[in-house]
């Protein structure tokens, strides 16, 4: 990443913010007047420029205008002790990100930089999402290779079968196989045709792969030619070959032992040069030892098998697609891309995604649609990511009346301070034993109920502002306010601390 360029007249200022900057890993170059930041342009740039209104030299208005002509995506933030509504609106009118009165606070004034930062990075993938979209996208050690895999087989039209759970881009894997190939390079720009072996009813499904001749059957009023033949000269990909009826096998594999097939009703032998890559989610293998996929076949089809990693298995990538994704759906509805925060990437990374990358980017569709600001909180991400770490809890099992009384009063009742060692044995308050929640889950349980009975519409963020606001507040107790060491002890970034407190009002 690009440093954060300072601007001012008053080396305290840039000392300190470089300072501050360098603890958040931030790289920072400082100037003293707007005449060097224009000649240090000629041959480098910021990713973010933060300067003073007022300084010897020059006005940061002017340079504002000067810098956002020569970089129009570029954030700037002006900085000025002289909060008056003409610099203000200047500074605005001029394109600047945001405007930061002196004195400010160091905390809010990083946090600023920050959120520009990612307003420069946004900037950046949007500039990419205008040029041509990337095939494929992931670091990930497990993608990285897949890459590989692909590179070796460039040169190559051996059968391959990829594998992976559904929606973890296996059609992608298969379309890059093809045009990195001898087959769809710019020189022969063979076609890629695919098809859903699943998705189409067993009795039109030989029709679709081998075409049929006039006749053939009720509705066939004109000859058709199948995907094989369409795909001559280039790629077939079979996706979910799993799912294929167990006699069209036999068909396949003849197809792919000797390149012959016949159309529906047809007796005339035909061929066709096809490259076949096959696709399925379920385990071969396992369907070969039930009988429901012919083991030869199998074999024809593994030559080279290329597993592809679902994505909680390259969580990583998460950020990287989420970004890519944001601004490929604003591109498509032509509107502005949005911009997500770190807390609310953490929550993406955090959920599983049973539907893997293809779900991932369905919900990056719909908060560009349904976000309700432009910049994307934990907040607003879809349900199924908030029931997603519910989920994963233990289910409270219900409370039958047969249940021994003294039992439930045992799981509700707190340990009373100085409770004599007899009690050491009681489960830890919040276990949930035998099904039943304890201590304060049974606090939470009951709270969780009354506000849902009596039809509150906020339960979620009411229930999550005041457990966040009670951990905050106690670790800043037991710390005596030092902000710092509390996030430590929670867990927690020093930022994401001061973004709770205020967001929740423990600091008026």
């Amino acid at each position: 990443m690009k440093p954060i360029w300072i601007v001012d007249d008053d080396q305290s200022i840039r000392f300190v913010l470089e300072k501050a900057l360098a603890r958040e890993q931030f790289a920072t170059r400082s100037f003293s007047n707007p005449r060097d930041v224009l000649a240090a342009l000629d041959d480098d740039e910021p990713q973010v420029l933060v300067s003073d209104i007022r300084m010897p030299g020059g006005s940061g208005i002017d340079l504002l205008g000067k810098v956002k002509a020569r970089l129009p995506g570029l954030p700037v933030i002006i900085m000025t002790a002289y909060s008056d509504l003409d610099s203000a609106v200047s500074a605005f009118q001029g394109g600047a990100f945001e405007y930061l009165p002196k004195p400010f606070d160091l905390t809010r004034a990083v946090e600023l930089i920050r959120r520009a930062v990612e307003e420069s990075l946004r900037e950046e993938v949007r500039d990419l999402g205008h040029a041509e979209m990337p095939e494929m996208l992931g670091q990930a050690p497990a993608m990285q290779d897949v890459f590989r895999a692909i590179g070796r087989l460039s040169q190559s039209n051996v059968t391959v079968l990829i594998t992976g759970e559904s929606g973890s881009g296996k059609e992608l894997v298969a379309r890059a196989l093809h045009k990195h190939s001898p087959r769809g390079d710019a020189g022969s720009n063979g076609p890629f045709i695919a098809i859903n072996t699943a998705a189409i009813p067993k009795d039109l499904l030989e029709s679709e792969l081998f075409g049929h001749e006039r006749g053939a059957f009720t509705g066939a009023q004109t000859m058709r030619r199948g995907r094989f033949e369409q795909a001559d000269g280039g790629t077939l990909f079979l996706d979910e070959i799993g799912d294929m009826p167990f006699d069209l096998q036999t068909r396949l594999l003849r197809v792919l032992s000797d390149g012959q097939f016949y159309r529906v009703g047809g007796h005339q032998p035909l061929k066709a040069n096809v490259r076949v890559i096959a696709a399925t989610h379920q385990n071969l293998e396992q369907r070969v030892r039930e009988g429901a996929f012919r083991e030869d076949l199998f074999h024809r089809l593994n030559v080279i098998r290329l597993r592809l990693p679902a994505l909680r298995e390259r969580r990583e990538d998460v950020p990287s697609l989420t970004r890519f994704f944001l601004a490929k759906s604003a591109k498509e509805l032509g509107v502005e891309a949005k911009r997500i925060t770190e807390p609310a990437v953490e929550r993406l990374m955090a959920f599983d995604f049973p539907g893997n990358v293809r779900q991932l980017e369905n919900i990056c569709h719909w908060l560009t649609v349904m976000a309700p600001a432009q910049v994307i909180e934990p907040k607003d991400l879809p349900p199924e990511l908030m029931a997603g770490d519910v989920a994963r809890q233990p289910a409270p099992a219900p409370v039958h009346a047969a249940a021994a009384p003294e039992a439930l009063a045992l799981a509700a009742a707190p340990p009373a301070l100085g409770a004599p060692a007899a009690h050491a044995s009681l489960p830890p308050a919040g276990m949930v034993v035998g099904g039943l929640p304890s201590g304060w889950l049974l606090d939470l349980q009951r709270e969780a109920r009354r506000l849902l009975e009596s039809g509150d519409p906020e339960v979620w963020d009411t229930l999550t502002r005041q457990f966040e606001g009670q951990l905050i507040h106690t670790a800043l107790e037991i710390t005596r306010g030092r902000r710092i060491e509390a996030a430590h002890k929670l867990g927690i970034g020093r930022n994401t601390i001061t973004r709770k407190i205020q967001e929740l009002g423990l600091d008026d």
